[in-house]
């Protein structure tokens, strides 16, 4: 996306439109990406992977607008953060309410449950977030540096063969934005064949798979922030 998004640079930085609206633009489209769910069939599953890609461009774009023309702020990188928050939130949140198909099966409670796990989903990406963003909240209140990268390593041998492990399956990527739309085109065209019958069964094994990765990766992620330096 690095080679779309410098080629669009050069014909941004001479507008009128800043950084900061860039990022808004980009929280749209992410947005958007779960909003685009609800269309049921292929057709949904692919607008939420080119809006998914429309945010990966802007999120590329804002940060070099503002560094080609000097305006990075902290509050383009809170905004940033808090964008990066709301779209992949969404993107699992929507997914859920697909699974649970709300405009053909109303008043089955059953079918709720696919849309709570799609919301679990989407709180476990965000306490992901979380997790490492107030490592440097609790050091910066503390009066210390920011942490440097070496400190991520596990203390114990066990829990830092067991990080490289996970790191290696980069398991913990499918409750990402980029991933995670991929994933939920992937079952939509299982669930297009045959096999499937029309029951949306692929979809739902995603939204189960994606909830369950996203619960261990939040604690699986915070055992790995204590049993760290990076608190220290």
């Amino acid at each position: 996306m690095r080679e779309i998004s410098l080629r669009c640079d050069p014909y941004l930085v001479n507008t009128r439109i800043t950084p900061n609206q860039l990022t808004h633009l980009m929280v749209v489209a992410g947005f958007l990406a779960g909003a685009a769910l609800l269309v049921p069939g292929l057709t949904g599953a692919v607008l939420g992977v080119v809006l998914i890609q429309l945010y990966l461009l802007l999120d590329c774009v804002d940060g070099e607008v503002a560094r080609w023309r000097g305006q990075t702020s902290i509050t383009g990188v809170y905004l940033d953060r808090v964008g990066h928050y709301l779209c992949e939130a969404a993107l699992l949140v929507g997914f859920g309410v697909r699974a649970a198909d709300v405009f053909h099966q109303e008043g089955d409670s059953t079918n709720w449950m696919w849309a709570f796990l799609g919301t679990l989903a989407a709180l476990g990406a965000i306490l992901i977030k979380a997790e490492t963003d107030l490592v440097d909240v609790a050091r910066a209140r503390s009066g210390l540096p920011a942490v440097k990268d070496e400190a991520a390593t596990p203390r114990s041998s066990g829990i830092a063969l067991a990080r490289k492990a996970a790191a290696a399956l980069k398991f913990h990527r499918l409750v990402g934005g980029v991933e995670a739309s991929l994933v939920i085109l992937f079952v939509a065209i299982l669930d297009m064949t045959d096999m499937a019958k029309g029951d949306l069964f692929f979809t739902r094994l995603g939204v189960a798979v994606l909830a369950g990765i996203a619960i261990m990766q939040t604690l699986l992620h915070l055992v790995s922030i204590l049993a760290s330096s990076r608190l220290k």
